[in-house]
């Protein structure tokens, strides 16, 4: 009888999961494989600089028992670019995160960049773009499958057809960690976060950047990249830099319950508050959680339709963008309840941002603090 109930209780918690918390997953791309080789300078091959490295991360973050990592390739094989973002989409991955090398006619050219998805008439933005979408040609029917589009063209990379502004801000705050941490590890130049219209990231519905770790085509560069001392530096800053973003974005309780994704997961709790909150702009003082709902280049009046009747939304300005805001709330619990009713209104992509003292901080921090 007791080893029928041992084995009753066994089955019931294999079956729901019991006592799980709900991990982080990390969606690695080494750019290229098999038959493409990428960028070749100087023996240099970037399709075995771009696994090794990408290898090196996963194992850095299987380290933490709360990521999950999913590869979409560990070996040297030819994954379509389709396939990729199937790949990623598939495992409802947190963050996806692709690994290249740049290449460029002048030698002297150096330093690593972070690229996230969009729209660029930069010359040199768009040259990269096209050198990675040439991997297209070596997969049969790409004109079919990817809707006419040429990789030799400019025009085709400013047109893929993608919602621009999905995910953006988180994909530039997880780039912009990228760069801060090659600049901690390595003495390489920062070559900043920029934007174009890669292929690979186009369909990938989560947070994405892709990386140009630096040049093959710079004889220094390249034998740093290919070296296993530099594969580590480069391995460190990459794993550290998404660390920095869970810490940020996927954090627990004080009472060490997990916060389910922000980005990822829908709120679990279903019962709407029996009154809805009066709109007040409240102090800065002490700690404040916004639902940020989007980022746009676009100056955009906080009471147009764009936001689908959300009040109060509040504009800051941030660089090149301005991001927008639903909502101020002193609680935690509040706040949750306002990014479910902004996702409700098909702001999907929304979540928590917390500041200390009109500073921001990591939601993480926030509750402790709380």
């Amino acid at each position: 009888m007791v080893k029928r109930i041992a084995c009753f209780l066994l089955f019931f918690y294999g079956l729901f999961g019991y006592g799980q918390a709900p991990k982080f997953k990390v969606v690695l791309d080494a750019g290229h494989g098999g038959k493409d080789y990428g960028a070749v300078y100087h023996g240099y091959i970037e399709k075995n600089i771009a696994l090794k490295t990408a290898l090196k991360v996963g194992a850095l973050l299987e380290n933490d028992s709360q990521i999950e990592v999913v590869y979409t390739r560990k070996s040297d094989v030819f994954i379509e670019l389709q396939q990729r973002a199937t790949i990623a989409n598939k495992s409802k991955g947190s963050i996806f995160v692709s690994m290249h090398c740049n290449a460029n006619k002048s030698e002297v050219a150096s330093g690593n960049e972070t690229y996230v998805m969009g729209i660029t008439r930069n010359a040199s933005n768009l040259e990269v773009a096209k050198h990675e979408n040439q991997v297209v040609t070596l997969e049969s029917d790409y004109k079919i499958k990817y809707d006419g589009f040429d990789p030799k063209s400019p025009e085709s990379v400013i047109g893929i057809n993608i919602l621009q502004e999905e995910y953006l801000d988180q994909s530039i705050e997880l780039a912009d960690n990228v760069q801060s941490f090659f600049t901690k590890k390595t003495k390489n130049k920062n070559r900043g976060v920029k934007q174009a219209g890669f292929l690979v990231l186009r369909q990938i519905t989560m947070p994405r950047v892709l990386i140009e770790m630096g040049f093959v085509s710079n004889k220094q560069e390249g034998a740093f990249l290919n070296s296993e001392a530099g594969q580590d530096k480069l391995a460190e800053a990459i794993a550290g830099a998404i660390m920095q973003y869970k810490k940020e974005f996927f954090a627990a309780t004080k009472d060490s319950k997990p916060v389910v994704s922000v980005f990822n997961e829908k709120l679990k709790e279903k019962t709407e508050p029996k009154e809805q909150a009066k709109p007040t702009i409240i102090s800065s003082k002490g700690i404040v959680f916004k639902v940020q709902i989007s980022a746009s280049p676009n100056d955009l009046d906080p009471t147009a339709v764009d936001f689908k009747g959300l009040s109060p939304i509040y504009k800051e300005p941030a660089g090149k963008l301005f991001k927008y805001y639903f909502s101020q709330e002193k609680k935690y619990e509040v706040a949750q309840k306002r990014l479910e009713e902004a996702k409700k209104k098909g702001f999907e992509s929304a979540y928590l941002v917390a500041y200390k003292d009109g500073i921001k901080i990591s939601l993480s921090e926030a509750i402790k603090i709380k």
